[in-house]
């Protein structure tokens, strides 16, 4: 699932954790929202997206840019 999550950011750009959960369950049917987060915090901690928080309960999901994790 990682793989489709990062697919999903490349071609819609950056999403909310919602809108990207809504298009996981459009291609692979039930999805959990802990599933979803378990895979954004390994894809977070590899470098390849961001996660930053919009508001209470709404989070940005965007491709990392170059330059990787450490700053």
């Amino acid at each position: 699932m990682s793989l489709a999550i990062v697919e999903i950011v490349e071609k819609k750009g950056p999403l909310t954790d919602i809108d990207l959960h809504k298009e996981l369950k459009a291609s692979f049917g039930d999805v959990s929202f802990r599933e979803l987060n378990r895979n954004l915090m390994n894809l977070e901690i590899g470098g390849v997206l961001r996660v930053s928080r919009l508001m209470r309960g709404k989070r940005q999901v965007e491709r990392q840019t170059s330059g990787g994790a450490c700053r």
